[in-house]
């Protein structure tokens, strides 16, 4: 079989984007849905997709499909995304597009045409670093959120989702739930770096995935009283900071055993130096295996965080922007990946993928590649070339035995 090009110790389709979005003050790289850097990583793939004499289109939600002959009923989908977290990774989403492409390159090389329908698909915003709220280009498509809902989700400097999408050649009256797109899918298998050790632990190149823990993010707004931070004495202040403090303490403290829940924002106002903040707002990411484990688990943190603020004459008001149940993947397509593959592992992973959300409404799958560091969602995320060959020919056999 022909092997995947490669460049400069990487997928040569990866070497091609090294340089977009680089994050000069976070490390790593910087790509969000509709900024400069995933504009460029559109065009790339664009570019990419007609060069193997794809047909690119881009669906009412701003997701973009590469199809390998016509469209149609039933079609075998690869993908993943573009667009990263603050100082993220190179693997984390590029890796699956790029590797997807690669498949088809060599099953065109060695004279393959499929008797399917077949396509590459770019999911928009599936890291939800923009408008808050993950996997939204599946979730608007499967009509897993409502298009009122999303069409008002505001980003850090308040451009509404409407008027992000109207400014890059998405009509915002049409966006959401898409039956004629979502039915074209027969099957749906998306290729990611693996965002844990599992695969370290196993002395594995490769895996596939069986499960998809419960999770969800909340806002959470502590409120007290803004003041003057010298005129004030400290037995006189209702600081919502304090509280917000001990809330994080709490959410610590709330998680047990398999239970994952993690503050990695927060946000002061008015913010200055020596200003005592009228309100803090933070926002938790929770998991745990199954949906009830998850919302006990956030019950409890409710309870401790306005307990927390309590202490401090503060409030807590804890709001739910999107959850997503455990997913368990298609077994018989597990199965058929995995001894397709020659008996590779099955593991479980607690991030999210857009994989799935698909999963309530088509076959779906995914197929891990080792990261070495064990380390995602930050700059020291890695895949080395050999393993990332290995999940390109992975990938290979995969479509060659569905197309």
């Amino acid at each position: 079989m022909i092997q995947p090009a490669v460049a400069h110790g990487r997928l040569t389709g990866l070497d091609e984007i090294v340089d977009v979005g680089r994050d000069r003050v976070r490390g790593g790289y910087s790509r969000h849905v509709w900024d400069t850097a995933e504009l460029e990583l559109r065009e790339w793939f664009r570019a990419r997709a007609a060069a193997l004499g794809l047909d690119v289109e881009t669906d009412r939600n701003g997701n973009i499909w590469a199809w390998w002959g016509s469209p149609g009923a039933d079609a075998v989908v690869l993908g993943s995304h573009l667009d990263s977290v603050p100082g993220g990774g190179e693997f984390d989403g590029p890796l699956g597009v790029a590797s997807a492409l690669d498949a088809i390159a060599m099953l065109q090389a060695d004279g393959v045409t499929p008797t399917r329908p077949c396509a590459v698909v770019v999911f928009a915003e599936e890291e939800g670093s923009r408008f808050g709220v993950a996997c939204l280009g599946s979730r608007l498509l499967t009509g897993a959120m409502t298009a009122d809902r999303v069409r008002a989700l505001t980003d850090a400097d308040g451009v509404t989702f409407a008027d992000a999408a109207a400014a890059n050649g998405t009509d915002p009256r049409f966006v959401g739930h898409d039956p004629e797109t979502l039915a074209r899918i027969g099957v749906f298998i998306e290729l990611h770096v693996e965002q844990g050790r599992g695969l370290i632990d196993l002395d594995s190149p490769l895996a596939v995935a069986s499960s998809i823990l419960a999770h969800g993010r909340w806002r959470i707004d502590f409120t007290g009283e803004g003041n003057h931070a010298g005129a004030t004495r400290m037995a006189d202040r209702r600081d919502p900071m304090i509280a917000a403090s001990r809330g994080i303490l709490a959410i610590r403290d709330a998680a047990r055993g398999d239970d994952r829940a993690t503050v990695g924002r927060i946000e002061a106002v008015p913010g200055g130096t020596n200003v005592i903040p009228s309100r803090v707002t933070t926002w938790l990411d929770a998991r745990s295996d199954l949906d009830g484990d998850a919302r006990s688990l956030v019950a409890e943190i409710t309870a401790r965080v306005q307990d927390a603020a309590a202490a401090e004459q503060c409030e807590a008001r804890v709001t739910e922007e999107s959850w997503s149940g455990q997913v368990v993947f298609d077994p018989a397509l597990r199965d058929r990946l995995a001894a397709t593959l020659g008996g590779i592992p099955a593991l479980p992973t607690g991030a999210g993928h857009d994989a799935g959300i698909l999963s309530a409404h088509v076959p779906t799958a995914m197929l891990f590649v080792r990261n070495p560091s064990g380390v995602s969602h930050s700059p020291e995320e890695h895949a080395t070339l050999e393993d990332c060959v290995a999940g390109v020919v992975a990938l290979t056999h995969v479509l060659r035995g569905l197309v």
